[in-house]
């Protein structure tokens, strides 16, 4: 129940979308640009279309990889590795041994498919195995639209994410330091093994990270290296195409765009135009401010009858340049605030919007904690049971009748003696 919450709350968090931008004219038939620590959506082009990734399908394995295996492992190379390897390569042979980040590196830079297949045996034990735990591990992410069939990308219709899902796999990857280290270099070298006498050289096809190549930018020619470029994934397959997911940095911001079934060179075009859009057009901006006072919330029977309620944390998010002043925030305290409350319990909370668009929210919390007011709840309780106190008085007032009439019989007894002293 709470990995379903979980990923509900995801879905909640990073399908809105606060692009005001007309159409950037992609080649992708499926592109997306969004806030890579938010989740935001900034643009977005058939952003669930089921989609063939390609190569781009190692995001995922080399997440389990990293997750799941041992960088200081030496694995052994098998016959079904060799034999089922088609496409990219780095030529490993059976009974090859290897180190684990010697593969790692390969998966990611080189884009080797025999380097997916020893990753995923070396680990689940099978292919299929790993496959598994690469779909569990999809959904996990909240990336519910995709079906991994092979842990490299070769070509099967059954084999297919979205451009939305592969944002949420790379969002995911990037926040690993193994991983961000090993996607923004774009060589590597793998030294001799027990089958190689020679190192093997590696070089990523990711051209965002060195090339001077020109490419065609809404009618500007401007080299491939993109300013910021950290990553991540390049993928080509007849079927699949062009596909790229890039992650840039600039000051504090941080953007992950996803291209899917591009012609050509203009994946990296197209990806050119999401982070141009992403960092000419927004920037990030603090909008609520951890332990900022919000207001006094009122407490029921405390022994102080209200507290400071403030911000939990802190909420950054990507808006539109120069909007800072156009945000709403709705603030919202939970009913009947009983006590005792304890410090830091969350008594409410402030949404945050931008021309009707949610951006994001932030939980009021209590600065200190309130103790019952006993004396209150004493008193309280007593008059709760009304009834007893309505049966406590009459029974009271039935003994001062039953007094009355006493003392009454007494008197006349004794004015009746007096008269008739014979008697």
């Amino acid at each position: 129940m709470k990995k379903i919450i979980s990923i509900v709350l995801l879905l909640l968090l990073t399908t809105y979308n606060i692009s005001f931008a007309d159409e950037l004219k992609l080649s992708g038939e499926g592109a997306i640009l969004i806030d890579r620590d938010t989740g935001q959506i900034l643009y977005e082009k058939n952003p669930h279309m089921k989609l063939q990734p390609a190569s781009t399908t190692k995001i995922m394995t080399g997440i389990l990889a990293i997750e799941k295996g041992n960088i200081n492992d030496i694995a052994t190379i098998d016959e079904e590795v060799v034999n089922l390897t088609d496409g990219s390569h780095i030529a490993l042979e059976p009974g090859e041994q290897i180190k684990f980040e010697d593969l790692l590196n390969a998966l990611l830079i080189e884009s080797a498919n025999d380097a997916a297949l020893a990753i995923a045996k070396h680990i689940s034990g099978s292919i299929d195995e790993f496959v598994k735990l690469m779909n569990a591990k999809a959904k996990e992410i909240g990336a519910l639209n995709t079906n991994f069939v092979n842990p490299n990308g070769l070509p099967d219709e059954n084999h297919v994410t979205t451009a939305y899902d592969l944002s949420l796999m790379a969002k995911y990857a990037m926040k690993n330091d193994t991983f961000r280290q090993i996607v923004c270099n774009y060589t590597y070298t793998i030294p001799e093994t027990n089958k190689k006498n020679e190192a093997r050289y590696l070089k990523s096809a990711n051209r965002l990270l060195y090339s001077n190549q020109k490419i065609n930018v809404n009618g500007k020619m401007v080299p491939i290296k993109y300013e910021g470029v950290n990553g991540i994934k390049t993928g080509y397959t007849v079927a699949a195409q062009n596909c790229l997911v890039a992650s840039a940095e600039r000051g504090n911001q941080r953007l992950i765009a996803v291209v899917l079934k591009a012609n050509g060179r203009e994946v990296y075009a197209d990806i050119h135009k999401l982070l141009n859009y992403g960092f000419n057009n927004y920037e990030k901006a603090t909008i609520a401010f951890k332990d900022q006072f919000i207001n006094n919330i009122d407490i029921i029977d405390g022994v102080s009858p209200l507290v400071a309620g403030i911000l939990k944390d802190s909420l950054c998010v990507s808006i539109p340049k120069g909007s800072l002043d156009k945000i709403d925030k709705r603030i919202s305290i939970d009913d009947d605030i009983e006590a005792p409350v304890e410090k830091d319990q969350i008594l409410g909370k402030v949404e945050y919007y931008l021309e009707g668009q949610f951006l994001g929210q932030a939980d009021i919390i209590s600065t200190l904690s309130v103790e019952k007011n006993l004396k209150v709840d004493t008193v309280n309780k007593i008059f709760s049971k009304w009834y007893i106190f309505v049966i406590a008085l009459l029974i009271i007032i039935r003994i001062g009748t039953i007094a009355k009439q006493k003392q009454r019989k007494k008197r006349r007894n004794s004015l009746y003696k007096a008269h008739n002293p014979l008697q």
